[in-house]
């Protein structure tokens, strides 16, 4: 008797798994098309982002380019040297304190305002309006910093740019502003384009947050008599916490390099210049000038691997204090 239940319970499970396998075969055959994208995607990440890490160990070798890839495991090693070489160089805190000082500002003023955008936005009943004013205001995302930076000579050049021009014909100044070779505006200019490129396209996310919002609480609130004021204070902003948390996460974690509210390396690299270098050069800059252009990877590689491991840190910093305070994080 205990054989026959033994042997029933093991031909139920059997089954059991003929139909979970079955199953699953159906859903993957229904979700192939998104499966291939899916797949392509991991395949990507793995070749250019997972392998080249082996790279990271030239950081702690004194490698050449000459010796090929053999070299990133036949070099010598140098531990600590190249990091040690970068702290103590004079430009150092010169470097950190551009890097911070221009990623800190972008946050300071592009955080906000995507958010402000998105409210005002949804508070639009005009739908053509409203899509108008959405697509005109993402499409600088889609420009390259290099017409950027054409854009920004062409108004703020002091030999030939728009601004100038108009000023001295009003009379407001009288020799033209230098603005692309003057340090202390190199600050100020790096910001407002930065802005000016990249707060419609991150009004998208927060755009999407809200639309997530049940419609009826609006529709309650506004029978209880909430102004347009009370609803955005108690219903919008709290249906946008989710994803601002996330943002700010996301860049707080990439301060050092700018990668969210525009790209401080393309803005230094493009927008700098001897004159200004004072204001402009930041640590990626120097990575590129004395790493790479002298052919000294393992430096180069060693400023990139302490950038990283600061980002991870900053990452994993603001998602804790972010889920202390709020109860929300990334992860």
């Amino acid at each position: 008797m205990l054989r026959s239940t033994h042997s029933s319970r093991t031909y139920l499970k059997g089954e059991v798994d003929i139909i979970q396998k079955t199953v699953l075969a159906k859903q993957f055959k229904k979700q192939l098309p998104f499966q291939i994208f899916v797949w392509i995607g991991l395949l990507f990440l793995f070749l250019f982002s997972y392998i080249p890490m082996f790279g990271i160990i030239i950081a702690f070798k004194n490698y050449k380019i000459s010796s090929g890839i053999e070299g990133i495991f036949s070099s010598s090693w140098v531990g600590l040297a190249h990091f040690k070489e970068l702290i103590n160089d004079y430009n150092f805190p010169t470097l950190v304190r551009n890097t911070l000082v221009l990623s800190l500002l972008k946050i300071f003023f592009s955080y906000p305002i995507p958010i402000l955008f998105a409210i005002i936005l949804s508070e639009v009943k005009n739908v053509f309006l409203k899509r108008f004013v959405q697509t005109v205001s993402y499409l600088p995302h889609f420009i390259s910093w290099v017409v950027v930076t054409g854009i920004a000579f062409a108004f703020f050049s002091s030999g030939f740019g728009i601004v100038n021009d108009a000023l001295l014909s009003l009379n407001i100044i009288k020799e033209p502003l230098s603005i692309l070779t003057d340090p202390d505006a190199f600050w100020g200019l790096a910001v407002s384009t930065a802005v000016w490129k990249e707060a419609g396209w991150w009004t998208i996310i927060f755009l999407a947050a809200l639309a997530g919002i049940d419609p009826s609480l609006y529709e309650a609130a506004e029978i209880d008599g909430a102004g347009r004021l009370k609803r955005i204070i108690h219903i919008t902003l709290p249906g946008l916490k989710g994803a601002a948390i996330v943002v700010l996460i996301l860049t707080i974690g990439s301060m050092l390099g700018g990668g969210l509210v525009g790209s401080n390396f393309e803005q230094s690299m493009l927008l700098g210049n001897t004159i200004n270098s004072e204001k402009s050069q930041i640590i990626q800059t120097y990575a590129f000038n004395i790493g790479l252009a002298q052919g000294r990877f393992s430096f180069a590689t060693a400023i990139d691997l302490m950038q990283s491991v600061i980002s991870v840190i900053l990452i994993f910093s603001s998602n804790a204090l972010a889920k202390r305070f709020t109860g929300q994080g990334l992860f």
